[in-house]
């Protein structure tokens, strides 16, 4: 954070006051990141301990609808505080933003489980994760409006960019404490046995407890700060909006531009984004078959030799534009993603890839018995033989072909020729006839296995993994990097909070936040390992095309009185 332009062109270091800005909301906010992802990253364990009344697998879907909740409620946050700030101002609606959040965290950590309180535990649980997703939903329009309003023209892109470093600085930090407090106590004493008090127990909830430490810091630091001067100049001439939601939604002129912001710009940088770190998570772990260690470590070692970038290309969006940047790098990644996967399959589970080219798994049953498996919130429940088979199989990555039966005939399922018995065991006997075929098991010697951190950097597969991931993240800082200047510079300072939140939260919390899920069933429809990047690609390519014809960058006029 070295230098910063003038209105004359020239280049000047950075004030104190800027640095603070910065500092003030980019902590902050990575605070607050951390504490919405310490949810997903611990969802296994939270659903074991407050949906316990349910079979495994039912409560792996309640964990993972409460997850969700989160993402879907963002966009009413977006509505909510952005309304709130343009009207009271952007350092009390991100203040208290930040408070609901850590607040929210901290109690999740103090919770009684379904076997202490029964039903009152989940209610309970969800709730406050909507609460996480309320908050996180005002907190992002706060912190980019906050920074940019105190961003000298011309370095705008630069100085923002440091906000979107912030959801992955925040989960890269949840990783790092789930990650060592595991292998300090052990997975027993983290998921169950370790003492804490008023009857508490279990490491797990460490990680939400001590989030009360970091919201201290928060809360200190945000007090110390000055309200925005483009708001402040604003609230002087008494030129506020009265009704910011009406304004910005109600009026053509302004809606207009929250379409072209969330189609042309937002909806391919969040499908990028969430590709790039948390798809590429879930096929690591959930398709390859490798380890939690394994799977986090690569991932971790990619945010931290990527991270970096989101400076550069925000940056670069001040010298050459932020629509060129942020659709070059979604066209860019929508052509990649699926040579990358498949180098990922071929690192980090060889095996794997060589079974995809040799065994070849056939389904034959009457398509009048076979209906869509497609299932992006995992509450369906399949009975049909034909839609249990092809779930079963998508669950342990075993790809297959579905061939048209004959009228009314039993469903056959066949490895390289050879029938399998479709029956209340048809999960063990197809797993035990496609490793006999070549299929490697979970626990295969040939799965890529890092016994620590550390070790990912001496070992050439994980660094050829790296590699890849790393280059996945590059492509989310180069979208997301200028997204957030982009976005501040389409809207007047007089609705500015609210109508930049919105195609955000939707953009990354509906369409992103739903990618693994959705992505997921794609696979499960289709029998095809990697036939759920089409969803990246197809929105990334659409993305392209809209804001190629249509979408025009602001500029850097003075957002103080831009459009207003």
């Amino acid at each position: 954070m070295a230098t910063a332009g003038t209105a004359s062109g020239q280049i000047r270091p950075m004030t104190g006051e800027e640095k603070r800005v910065i500092l003030a909301s980019s902590l902050g906010t990575i605070f607050e990141w951390y504490d919405f992802y310490l949810y997903g990253s611990l969802a296994a364990i939270i659903g074991a301990k407050f949906f316990s009344a349910f079979d495994v697998n039912t409560r792996s879907i309640f964990a993972l609808l409460a997850f969700a909740a989160g993402f879907l409620v963002r966009p009413f946050g977006a509505l909510f505080f952005g309304r709130l700030g343009d009207l009271i101002g952007r350092k009390s609606t991100f203040l208290i933003t930040i408070l609901i959040m850590g607040l929210s965290t901290f109690f999740v950590g103090l919770l009684p489980d379904y076997a202490t309180i029964g039903w009152v535990a989940p209610v309970c649980l969800i709730a406050l994760r909507m609460l996480q997703g309320l908050a996180l939903g005002g907190e992002y329009g706060g912190a980019a409006v906050y920074v940019a309003e105190h961003s000298p023209a011309g370095r705008r892109g630069f100085y923002t960019s440091w906000i979107q470093t912030t959801a992955t600085l925040g989960l890269l930090l949840s990783l790092f404490v789930i990650v060592g407090l595991r292998l300090w106590m052990g997975d027993k004493a983290f998921t169950n046995d370790f003492p804490l008090f008023f009857g508490l127990t279990g490491g797990w909830r460490i990680p939400f407890l001590g989030s009360i430490g970091l919201l201290a810091i928060s809360v200190w630091i945000r007090l110390q700060m000055n309200e925005s001067p483009a708001f402040q100049k604003m609230k002087e001439e008494g030129t506020r909006s009265k009704a910011p939601l009406k304004e910005a939604f109600g009026n053509w002129s302004n809606l207009k531009v929250v379409l072209l912001a969330l189609f042309g710009l937002v909806v391919g940088q969040a499908v990028v984004w969430y590709t790039g770190q948390f798809y590429a998570l879930f096929f690591i772990q959930n398709i390859l078959k490798a380890d939690l260690l394994t799977a986090n470590s690569l991932i971790a070692w990619s945010l931290i030799f990527g991270t970096p970038f989101f400076l550069f290309f925000g940056w670069l969006s001040d010298r050459i534009g932020r629509r060129v940047v942020i659709l070059s790098g979604c066209l860019i990644a929508a052509l990649t993603f699926f040579p990358l996967f498949k180098g990922l399959t071929s690192l980090i589970n060889p095996q794997l890839e060589v079974a995809l080219e040799k065994v070849k798994v056939t389904v034959t049953a009457d398509p009048a018995g076979c209906g869509s498996v497609f299932d992006p919130v995992g509450i369906r429940q399949f009975t049909a033989p034909c839609d249990v088979t092809r779930r079963t199989l998508a669950q342990n990555a075993i790809p297959y072909t579905l061939n048209v039966g004959a009228a009314g005939s039993p469903i056959k399922v066949a490895v390289n020729g050879a029938d399998v018995v479709v029956d209340k065991d048809f999960g063990k006997n197809i797993l035990a006839s496609a490793t006999a075929a070549g299929f490697p098991a979970a626990n295969d010697k040939n799965i890529l296995k890092l016994s620590g951190f550390f070790e990912a950097l001496t070992n050439g597969r994980a660094l050829g993994a790296i590699g890849i991931l790393t280059l996945m993240v590059i492509y989310v800082c180069w979208v997301y990097g200028p997204m957030a200047a982009a976005l501040v510079e389409f809207f007047p300072t007089r609705i500015r909070y609210t109508a930049m939140s919105l195609p955000y939260h939707i953009g990354n919390g509906w369409f992103g936040g739903l990618l693994p899920a959705t992505s997921f069933a794609m696979v499960a429809s289709t029998g095809d390992i990697y036939y759920g990047l089409w969803y990246p690609v197809g929105f990334a390519l659409m993305t392209v095309v809209i804001g190629t014809l249509f979408v025009r960058d602001p500029g850097e006029a003075n957002i103080d009185h831009k459009r207003d």
